[in-house]
């Protein structure tokens, strides 16, 4: 039996210290039909382990962005454990994520874990008042044992869902949601499996959640609880990804961005055992709709992490016409314009609605839910156009690029270097890098990251459209149009304004500075 993850060991600290972490942990994870002796050192994981290594190191270079003191040991923690108990706190997530993406152009796996943290919390704290039960304080002790460690929780939502015209509890196989399957005084077994879980292998601990709104009759499914990732009956299958197998040669040009990626995979829980103490819902289903809202909200406006990879993407860009001496053509400038224009958009209505964070009943800060989902809804297709533009401008190599042991070859690696020849100033290894970092982000291995997650991470499009007509306030946009043509009286007007939802005026109007009112 494994041991799992202590929160009694060392703090840590560097990237370094968090790859150490990850060793001897005897995980059972399957990649190409064969079990992964460790994962570490695996050359398809560890890119993807290196980009979140860098999240430690930027709490290095910039404390200020990429960690906090934290309220329950005084000691400085990652940002990615910390719950937002301001506005300020909010958009912070969103500028560390957003320097992030530009770090590793890539997907750096975090932010799920750190969106559930601050779901639970405010969660959590409701339930307890409802039922008169001590989830919140479990969960808080929980949080305090990962900031003494300073360690990385992965949150596991999606479940695989089996027939989709049926709910949980009537499906032919109950595994197709996790749920509990036997029931001690000491806690609790699941069983199912989650998909696409992003980071998962690369976690010390994940949060399972449930994945939708629950009926009565689901009790069973509604259950969130913490386990470590190396906790007996786990088993993952690493997802596999275009392009992947290229890190496995030798060389560093084809992969085109050799250092950082992405991961998912998916984990399979055989009768895992969560302790009490672990449990943060059990059974309350009227709640499961509560945390898939909430924790939506945040992860939604959390995808300002694509405008890291966007910026990259348009340095790539702009890189290669460069290398091709048509920099200065008037259509070049206005598409390298365009992309800005679009990454900028997603961005403009991420941080808009951390910058409307208002305060839950338990203190904690949530970010505004319309334009969350509207950054998302951005994120579904904006991402797709900046990746058209760019490979637009890289031209037909991006797809055609012969491969790096022909560009080194003795004989026709010759005549490569003189053929691929662009500007004199530039080598043509330079410009084969570029064009292999445009295929990456836009077709290749770290298009999963940058436009794959993009259409369905968070929710595919179709579930921000649901949220933005839920949250459009179209009764009072008729009721202020009515008013202006003369068909209704003004005297009932803010009445009828503050009827709309709860809190809805104070979060929208509020002055910076003024108290936004509680959700």
């Amino acid at each position: 039996m494994n041991k799992p993850v202590s929160a009694a060991a060392p703090a840590i600290t560097t990237g370094e210290d968090y790859i150490n972490s990850l060793r001897n942990r005897g995980l059972k994870v399957w990649l190409f039909g064969e079990l992964v002796e460790e994962p570490v050192d695996h050359p398809m994981i560890r890119p993807s382990i290196n980009a979140l290594a860098r999240t430690y190191d930027l709490a290095i270079e910039q404390p200020d962005l990429a960690s906090v003191v934290s309220p329950f040991t005084g000691e400085r923690v990652s940002r990615f454990l910390h719950v937002c108990t301001s506005a300020e706190d909010l958009v912070t997530q969103n500028k560390m994520q957003r320097r992030l993406g530009q770090l590793t152009g890539t997907c750096f796996q975090r932010c799920v874990g750190m969106d559930a943290f601050n779901a639970l919390y405010s969660v959590t704290y409701e339930l307890d008042e409802a039922h008169g039960t001590d989830h919140h304080l479990r969960f808080r002790a929980f949080l305090t044992d990962m900031h003494k460690g300073n360690f990385v929780v992965g949150g596991a939502m999606t479940d695989v869902k089996g027939d989709r015209g049926k709910s949980p509890h009537q499906q032919n196989d109950p595994d197709m949601f996790v749920h509990v399957v036997k029931r001690s005084d000491e806690g609790v077994w699941i069983r199912g499996a989650k998909a696409h879980q992003t980071g998962c292998i690369n976690s010390h601990w994940m949060v399972v959640m449930p994945t939708m709104r629950l009926s009565p009759d689901d009790g069973d499914f509604a259950i969130v609880g913490a386990v470590p990732v190396d906790a007996p009956g786990i088993t993952y299958v690493y997802g596999r990804q275009s392009c992947d197998t290229r890190a496995m040669e030798n060389g560093s040009i084809d992969v085109g961005n050799a250092q950082y990626g992405g991961q998912e995979a998916m984990v399979i829980f055989d009768d895992v055992f969560i302790p009490n103490a672990h449990l943060f819902m059990d059974g309350q289903t009227e709640f499961a709709a509560m945390l898939v809202q909430r924790f939506t909200t945040y992860h939604r406006r959390s995808y300002v992490c694509k405008t890291g990879l966007g910026d990259v993407l348009a340095g790539a860009a702009a890189e290669i016409v460069e290398m091709n001496g048509i920099e200065k053509a008037s259509h070049i400038k206005d598409k390298i314009v365009e992309m800005t224009h679009l990454n900028e958009t997603i961005y403009g209505t991420g941080i808009a609605s951390s910058y409307q964070g208002y305060a839950t009943r338990s203190g904690a800060y949530i970010c505004d839910e319309m334009l969350a989902n509207v950054c998302k809804h951005h994120v579904t297709k904006l991402p797709y156009d900046v990746s058209r533009i760019a490979q637009d401008m890289a031209g037909g190599l991006v797809a055609t690029l012969p491969s790096e042991q022909d560009l080194n070859h003795p004989e026709i690696g010759r005549l490569l270097r003189k053929y691929l020849k662009g500007r004199d100033d530039v080598s043509v290894e330079s410009r084969v890098r570029i064009l292999r970092l445009i295929e990456n982000m836009t077709m290749g291995r770290n298009a999963v990251g940058y436009l794959t997650e993009s259409m369905h991470g968070a929710g595919s499009p179709q579930a921000q459209r649901i949220e933005i007509g839920r949250a459009m306030q179209l009764e009072y946009k008729k009721r202020l149009a009515r008013i202006l043509a003369g068909i209704d009286e003004v005297d009932d007007a803010d009445a009828t304004a503050n009827s709309l939802s709860e809190g809805y005026f104070q979060r929208v109007f509020a002055l910076p500075g003024q108290p936004a009112g509680e959700a």
